[in-house]
């Protein structure tokens, strides 16, 4: 059976995508730009990135296998950052946005996959986040699963696991959004993507607004984790950022 929500609904669904995705890529870019700033030593900041710059470029590199690019050079990670060197896909235009913004999907669900080892294996008590944090009521009961995973893990019992839980989740976080050079690379198919969607969704044809729904879906989904996971990465930054600002103001 084919539900028809209508082309009004699914455009605002997918204007609202790309919403979260630019906040998830902000929430990202300033979240490392706190932590790089107010580091006492560039060491301890390298420290911090090292995963997330990793598993970024295995997500690039992942990307460059699904679209058939020649790998040419990979860097994992360098105090510069990493890199990944590859051909022109075989995929045109959609496959440049395919490798250059990989690490926004992919690293989400390592997050995720990262939580359920933490709690099936190392005895790490995350609550259940929410699917979504559209209404004030997710937001709230967001909140209080935040606080309620710091205070079952670190006060009612201490668990040293949660520590490196804590360590990877905000090293993923400051390395989803992709780099300026990704972004380049990617806007001219970003471009035409996101108008065949706004072209789509207005249309009123079933099967490109069915299509558009299962897009809007995949997509949402990765985004969401996103957000989730980078509004806790915020939660543990949250003495950084004030001692970053009050140092500022000094």
């Amino acid at each position: 059976m084919v539900i028809d929500t209508g082309p009004i609904m699914d455009s605002s669904g997918f204007f609202f995508i790309l919403i979260t995705g630019v906040i998830v890529i902000a929430l990202s870019y300033a979240l490392d730009h706190v932590w790089a700033a107010a580091m006492p030593a560039r060491m301890i900041y390298l420290f911090m990135r090292l995963p997330g710059v990793v598993v970024h470029e295995c997500a690039h590199i992942a990307g460059c296998l699904i679209t058939g690019a020649r790998i040419q050079k990979v860097i994992l990670f360098s105090k510069d950052g990493g890199s990944v060197t590859h051909t022109r896909p075989l995929l045109p235009f959609i496959g440049d946005v395919i490798i250059s913004t990989a690490p926004l999907f992919l690293l989400p669900l390592a997050l995720f996959f990262i939580s359920w080892i933490f709690v099936t294996f190392l005895g790490c008590i995350i609550p259940a986040f929410p699917s979504s944090l559209g209404s004030p009521d997710t937001l709230i009961h967001f909140g209080e699963s935040v606080t309620s995973t710091f205070t079952d893990n670190l006060l009612t019992r201490f668990n040293g696991w949660f520590l490196l839980y804590l360590y990877l989740t905000v090293s993923l976080v400051l390395s989803i959004a992709p780099s300026p050079q990704d972004m380049k690379n990617a806007a001219a198919g970003i471009i035409l993507l996101t108008l065949a969607g706004v072209l789509a969704a207005g249309s009123g044809i079933p099967e490109a607004v069915d299509l558009l729904t299962g897009l809007v879906l995949l997509i949402g989904d990765g985004f969401t984790l996103g957000l989730i996971y980078g509004l806790l990465a915020l939660a543990v930054s949250l003495p950084l950022i004030f001692w970053y600002g009050y140092s500022h103001r000094s």
